[in-house]
């Protein structure tokens, strides 16, 4: 079973405008370290070129578009080349997050490509090399992954002293959140409080708020208006993380470049399924707890989607995305924020909170 909005949000102008400033930054230092390091050992050219194919390929920038108007929201001039590697540093984080992100769950495919730590094992298997090909393809996307942060710092050194206390924040935030979705996976975790806390952590402040402070702190505004973005990014990050748990369980592979269903498949501990828990019987609990069993078919995917739905699980998390985004664009006070800023995030709580991928 799989689900599309009924109005699919057609993808507000900033998100293209930002993202190919970003990536015409991106491109030219991630080939310059390609040819370096392969100059320097041919056996580095792979584990760059995946760092940068990953990182270049077609995506949203929605964290840098968020850095963007956190800027121009504190008065921030549009064309500053600080908030642009911000937003590069704030992509070269997203690809350690999922690099590593990847190993821990165990996927096969990101961003509709084979995944790092697969790709390199496939590499060690074929070349009939020492060792173990599962041991050796998980270490060299770690090393990968490691390697992104270094490169988002590098990004980052320029900053002043409030957006690097915000980059500070973002990296621990996100790293606790991952360690929290991973524990909860772990334990099975039905709570519905701590599947809210690990969503916020993992996802929602580094995807909405914290970018929206960075930006802010770039334009030496952030005291001025922490407050009134954290008022409209935090439910619009509780929004974007909701709308995640729904895509993963019932996203369609050609919008999300994942199989359907992957979140059901590893047993995410999601508030979506902890909604489904809270509302079901003996019988349907039952087939949602199969959910991270080991040997979970397609079939078994089919019959969780069926009772999340019928037990109005998907309804409610549905209705939820819809708060939270109104509650995020009534935030914005036009007397602290400017229309034109307005608008732009509004739109982008709408895109956000009903994408599709």
């Amino acid at each position: 079973m799989t689900s599309t909005p009924v109005d699919t949000p057609v993808a507000p102008p900033s998100l293209a405008v930002v993202a190919a400033r970003v990536e015409a930054r991106l491109e030219p230092f991630l080939a310059d370290e390609v040819a370096r390091w392969s100059a320097f050992d041919g056996a580095l050219a792979d584990p760059l070129q995946a760092l940068s194919d990953l990182t270049l390929a077609p995506a949203k920038r929605i964290r840098p578009t968020f850095c963007h108007w956190g800027n121009i929201a504190a008065g921030g001039d549009p064309d500053d080349t600080g908030v642009v590697d911000a937003g590069a540093a704030i992509e070269l984080l997203q690809a350690f997050a999922l690099i590593h992100d990847d190993v821990m769950d165990g996927s096969s495919v990101r961003r509709g490509r084979r995944t790092a730590h697969l790709t390199f094992a496939d590499a060690h298997q074929e070349g009939t090399w020492r060792g173990e090909p599962r041991r050796y393809g998980e270490g060299v996307a770690i090393l990968i992954g490691d390697l992104a942060l270094v490169y988002a710092d590098q990004f980052m050194v320029d900053a002043n002293r409030d957006a690097r206390r915000v980059w500070d924040t973002l990296r621990v935030e996100l790293n606790a959140g991952q360690y929290l979705d991973l524990h909860g996976t772990a334990c099975g975790e039905e709570d519905p409080r701590r599947t809210r806390r690990i969503a916020r952590y993992k996802s929602g402040k580094y995807t909405v708020e914290r970018p929206l402070h960075l930006g802010a702190a770039l334009a030496g505004g952030l005291d001025g208006f922490a407050e009134t973005l954290s008022g409209y990014g935090e439910p619009l990050g509780e929004a974007f993380q909701l709308r995640d748990d729904l895509l993963g369980a019932f996203g369609e592979t050609a919008h999300t470049g994942k199989p359907v269903g992957d979140d059901l498949r590893e047993g995410k501990p999601t508030t979506l399924l902890a909604e489904g828990l809270a509302r079901a019987g003996d019988a349907d609990r039952r087939i949602i707890e199969s959910a991270g069993h080991a040997g979970l078919d397609d079939e078994g995917v089919a019959r969780i989607q069926d009772v999340l739905v019928s037990v109005g699980a998907k309804a409610a998390i549905e209705t939820r995305v819809d708060h939270l985004a109104a509650e995020a664009i009534g935030a914005l006070d036009p007397a602290l924020v400017d229309p034109e800023v307005i608008d732009a995030l509004a739109g982008l709580a709408w895109y956000v909170a009903h994408r599709v991928a």
